[in-house]
């Protein structure tokens, strides 16, 4: 498994609009990606102009297909008007035993 994190500072006043357009990609990869396992949008009333996202897939071929998806490329599109900077990390998640 492929976890993705993705921190976003937003653009002052921008939250709104951002999560709009954010939470119609999440849904895209839930409902049209077989290997996005997970897709949480994640914000701070202490940071609110900062979210963060934890994405799980089967592994890199995954996320490069989710990469591809058109709800993917329609936030990438509209990104620049709401996000000030952003950093991605991958992460090989470590199994463990039950």
């Amino acid at each position: 498994m492929l976890a993705v994190t993705v921190r976003f500072r937003i653009k002052p006043g921008k939250m709104s609009e951002f999560l709009t357009h954010m939470r119609k990609n999440a849904e895209g990869a839930r409902r049209d990606e077989p290997g996005c396992r997970r897709f949480d949008i994640c914000t701070d009333p202490d940071r609110p102009d900062e979210a963060f996202l934890y994405e799980l897939y089967d592994d890199a071929a995954a996320f490069a297909a989710h990469q591809q998806m058109p709800h993917f490329l329609a936030m990438r599109a509209v990104a620049p008007e709401y996000v000030e900077s952003r950093d991605l990390t991958t992460w090989s998640v470590v199994e463990t035993e039950s």
